[in-house]
């Protein structure tokens, strides 16, 4: 296999902050030799989930075994998925927000007609569910754990218990209308078609359509991390990426919360 040199477009700050947290893991652990230092692992891990390399491409590039790639890779990711803020801790960050928009996307992955529950009638493919929390300019504040794609948005919300988390905090959230029914404080556009509309009801509808938009910049940010865009590895997994990669993008814009912040780390 030939090797090249590559890059990944990932911040530093990143790097700093998962090499730092393997660091430490290691010295819990009392490791006392690896193939490669917290550093190396902290890019392999980050490779692989932003370019979405192989196990066997990158075992080539470390110049390490395939297992040894998977063990590193999967001890990283869970430490990352530990740190993740948990639904309360983003609904409580965001507590000053004006408001808060929620939506649901389909991460694909490779399975067969036969995998029935992970087939998304809306998308026309087989993928995960996950909820994604974005504020009022559109970054991604929180993405849920990911459940089978034909779990309807709605209920994959109330499943959450995203739905009961903001109304309790008193945050309105606006949707879309797979959120029909929803209650609480989420906001949903009028149905049906747009000549049956009132004039009234299409302006209403314009108007949250603006302001609901601005979520897909939060859907980007997740995609962004090409692992996420083809999922080829069993389902039980892809929650801690999800997780991992929130992390990750938290971390490089100094948003995760307290209880995982020590900046002596850095």
């Amino acid at each position: 296999m030939l090797v090249y040199p590559s890059s990944v477009d990932v911040s530093s700050s990143a790097l700093r902050f998962l090499a730092s947290r393997l660091r430490e893991h290691r010295r819990a652990l009392g490791t006392r030799w690896r193939r490669l230092s917290a550093g190396r692992q902290a890019l392999l891990a980050l490779a692989h989930l932003r370019n979405g390399q192989p196990y066997a491409q990158l075992a080539a590039g470390f110049g390490i075994g395939t297992t040894t790639v998977y063990r590193y890779i999967t001890e990283a990711v869970e430490l990352l998925a530990a740190l993740a803020p948990t639904l309360a801790e983003a609904v409580r960050a965001a507590s000053r927000k004006a408001y808060l928009i929620l939506d649901g996307t389909l991460l694909p992955i490779d399975r067969i007609a036969a995998d029935r529950p992970f087939y998304s009638g809306k998308h026309k493919k087989h993928g995960m569910n996950v909820q994604v929390i974005a504020d009022p300019n559109g970054r991604l504040l929180w993405a849920s754990p990911a459940l089978a794609g034909a779990v309807h948005d709605v209920r994959a919300a109330q499943e959450h218990g995203v739905i009961d988390a903001l109304t309790d905090a008193g945050i309105t959230c606006w949707a879309d209308k797979g959120y029909q029914g929803a209650g609480g404080i989420v906001r949903t556009p009028y149905r049906g078609r747009w000549d049956q509309l009132s004039t009234s009801q299409q302006a209403v509808n314009r108007s949250h359509a603006r302001i609901r938009a601005l979520v897909e910049q939060a859907v980007a940010t997740l995609k962004s991390w090409r692992l996420l865009r083809k999922l080829r590895c069993s389902t039980t997994r892809i929650r801690s990426l999800v997780q991992a990669v929130l992390t990750l993008h938290l971390a490089g814009k100094g948003s995760l919360p307290d209880r995982v912040y020590d900046v002596s780390l850095f």
